[in-house]
């Protein structure tokens, strides 16, 4: 039976005419096993398919025989010959049991590089995912900043409206002074010596009655400022706990998030236990602004 050659081997294994004689040609007929690597490196080019034409002058798996020096041709066809002399004809078992064993080495070659592609496409996965973490930690930074550059800004605001406030009272004063001076005259002497004649006047009467009851109100209007800075205002009863300000709050302004209350005027941090007493006893009526912060 006549041997089994590298394309008959590459054609029983189920390789197209194309390919097996592609293959074969560039790798300049050296084996299967060098024909199969070139396979399994060039599978995915474009004109894999496409017949091949081998250039002008030049048979299949002739190019490097043709491209030899005559002293290299003459050691190539004696070792040939030698390989001639040491094959026999194989027979059909043998042919089978080479292209099996072919075929196992192909399928584990393939394994190899399946297994390849895939630790690469997972360090490819852990490095899209440390770039991601990493976005999400700027982006994170980039809000935490824009929240405190916020913060900063109202409380230079305030600080801001404070000072003018002062001023403005400053201004009354002297104003005031300014006019006693100037339209007063001798009044200075009359106004110092105006308390001791005004003291009796000062001292209750006999039929004045006890002062005025402290007025009770049932009604509390809270304003609440929110994380963003925008805020929210409405009325609750003043026997109302201020666990009601709270569902308020988390149903109009910060859904899902956890947060604390406080008063800025006097600084006062609410806790769980403010939450189940009335506004009236946390001395938020009649009105009151509350903070909410971050918890």
């Amino acid at each position: 039976m006549a041997e089994c050659t590298t394309l008959d081997s590459l054609l029983e294994m189920g390789f197209d005419r194309n390919r097996a004689e592609k293959a074969v040609a560039h790798t300049g007929n050296q084996g299967i096993e060098r024909a199969m690597d070139w396979l399994m490196e060039h599978e995915n080019d474009p004109d894999i398919n496409e017949p091949y034409v081998p250039p002008a002058g030049n048979t299949l798996g002739t190019t490097e025989v043709q491209s030899q020096s005559p002293t290299e041709t003459s050691e190539s066809t004696e070792v040939a010959e030698q390989i001639g002399d040491a094959k026999s004809p194989i027979t059909e078992e043998e042919r089978m049991e080479q292209v099996k064993r072919l075929e196992e080495l192909m399928k584990a070659r393939q394994e190899e590089r399946r297994e390849r592609e895939r630790k690469e496409e997972i360090e490819r996965e852990k490095q899209r995912r440390k770039q991601g973490q990493e976005l999400l930690q700027v982006k994170q930074k980039l809000q935490d900043d824009e929240m405190k550059k916020l913060a900063d800004q109202r409380m230079r605001e305030k600080m801001e409206d404070r000072l003018a406030k002062q001023r403005v009272k400053e201004k009354i004063a002297r104003d005031r002074e300014e006019r006693a001076r100037k339209f007063g005259g001798g009044s200075s002497s009359t106004g110092l010596s105006s308390p001791p004649s005004e003291a009796p006047l000062q001292s209750p009467p006999e039929n004045q009655g006890a002062p005025p009851a402290k007025k009770d109100y049932d009604d509390c209007r809270i304003q609440v400022r929110l994380l963003d800075g925008s805020t929210l205002s409405t009325v609750f009863k003043a026997q109302e706990p201020l666990a009601a300000v709270r569902v308020y709050i988390q149903m109009n302004g910060e859904n899902g998030q956890d947060f604390n209350l406080i008063t800025p005027y006097p600084r006062r941090v609410y806790t769980d236990l403010d939450m189940e007493k009335p506004l009236c006893e946390l001395g938020l009526v009649p009105s009151a602004v509350l903070v909410v912060t971050k918890k």
